[in-house]
Parts: C-alpha cells; structure tokens; sequence
C-alpha cells in the first residue's frame, strides 16, 4: 500500500526551499541588472 503525502507530512506551513533560493537568486540578479543598467545610463549621460 502506498503511503499518501499530506500538507502536514511534507511541512504545510513551511515555503519550499528549492522556491526560496530561486526567488533570492532572481532578486540578487535583478538588482544586479538594474545597477548596471543605471551606471550605464549614468555614465553614459555625463558630460
């Protein structure tokens, strides 16, 4: 018989951590992107 997997066995409550760590990854690089985009248009404007 198999055993069913229920929200209580698994951690209900708790946030997936494969999910968290992209959601930190993507955060990191977006902000990464975004500082560069702005030196970019920073530098580039100066006169």
């Amino acid at each position: 018989m198999a055993k069913e997997t229920t929200g209580r066995e698994r951690g209900e409550g708790r946030f997936p951590r494969g999910l968290a760590l992209r959601l930190f990854a993507y955060l990191i690089a977006g902000h990464f992107i975004a500082g560069f985009l702005y030196l970019l248009f920073a530098l580039g404007g100066a006169e």
